[in-house]
């Protein structure tokens, strides 16, 4: 079934690393799924995809030849996520062990079919391929089941109070396979 899975959505979305022509409109799909507050800005997105590009997941419409969703992060030896992150590509260390996600994002069309934890899935695996250690992000409280079904613990409230929100943070050990 796993497999079944694996090669629809294979059928429907071509899942690679973003492309520098690209960034804007990754801007504009977070303006869509984020409110102003929480959306990464179209200059801080540009700096990110030139920056580490290859912490980039994006899932292509294969008709439509449109970003249908995408997750982005940073790599460091940190392990827990702080407002910079967001704010500033300059932490970026491409050897960290760790990766800070800063975004899941599915346009809303796409919603209802699995494409966040498809991503998510593959995201894991590639990293974990990497050789990296751990995985951390923030949610809302809404979306802490979400991250748990995919494998995330939570870790409680974050410290982080990014766009004004009280975020719960959640982090996967990679390398367990548990995804």
């Amino acid at each position: 079934m796993e497999n079944q899975r694996q090669s629809s959505y294979e059928d429907i979305f071509e899942f690679r690393n973003i492309r520098p022509e690209e960034a804007l409109e990754a801007a504009e799909i977070e303006r869509i799924c984020f409110p102003p507050n929480e959306a990464c800005s179209e200059k801080m997105m540009v700096e990110r995809v030139i920056k580490a590009p290859e912490l980039f997941l994006i899932a292509v419409d294969k008709k439509t030849g449109k970003i249908a969703g995408f997750l982005n992060g940073l790599s460091t030896d940190e392990s827990s996520l702080r407002d910079e992150f967001f704010t500033n590509a300059g932490l970026y260390d491409p050897d960290g062990r760790n990766v800070m996600l800063l975004g899941l994002d599915v346009r809303p069309e796409y919603r209802g079919q699995g494409l966040a934890r498809e991503l998510m899935r593959r995201y894991l695996e590639r990293e974990s391929r990497k050789g990296r250690e751990l995985v951390v992000l923030t949610c809302l409280p809404s979306k802490v089941e979400m991250y748990k079904k995919m494998g995330f613990c939570d870790n409680g409230i974050s410290g982080s109070s990014w766009g004004g929100e009280q975020w719960h943070e959640m982090c996967i050990k990679l390398g367990t396979g548990h995804f």
